[in-house]
């Protein structure tokens, strides 16, 4: 359970300025806390890692990963989310999570945020549209990404 500053810290987490109160205080009864120093790795691309975080403070690298290196993807701070494929039941995470600085969050676990998307559909269709928010933002910085390495050499061809 979190402490009443932790439950404070939720209220001001962006990811829940459009909810009500009631639910806000709802979904602060299923966080933690978590902590992770310098380069741990919070969670592994393919994994199926079922946690959701709400970062708090610190900056953490979203990368996509191959045998040789890890691509960042996008830089989160403090207020940004992280883990959004938690509530999809036995997949694994599309990127690779790892802490730039000492970060702490709010975690909360995938299972639990599922079954509250069934048992009060109020929750879970506010709770899934904020997590659209944040695919079509994670998609938004890899396409950035992916123009970024890819522009100069279309731009050399003549594209």
């Amino acid at each position: 359970m979190l402490t009443e500053s932790a439950v404070e810290l939720l209220r001001r987490q962006p990811f829940v300025a459009a909810l009500q109160p009631w639910q806000v205080d709802r979904l602060a009864t299923m966080a933690t806390e978590a902590t992770f120093e310098p380069n741990d790795v919070i969670f592994y691309e393919g994994e199926e890692c079922s946690q959701f975080y709400l970062i708090v403070a610190g900056r953490v690298a979203v990368e996509i990963t191959t045998p040789k290196r890890a691509f960042r993807i996008d830089t989160l701070a403090a207020g940004d989310e992280l883990g959004w494929s938690s509530v999809l039941a036995g997949k694994g995470k599309y990127f690779q999570a790892r802490a730039l600085q000492p970060v702490r969050a709010l975690k909360f676990d995938g299972a639990e945020l599922i079954h509250h998307f069934q048992t009060d559909p109020a929750l879970g269709t506010a709770l899934l549209l904020r997590l659209l928010e944040v695919v079509s933002g994670r998609l938004e910085a890899t396409r950035l990404q992916v123009l970024d390495m890819y522009w100069p050499a279309a731009k050399q061809a003549g594209a």
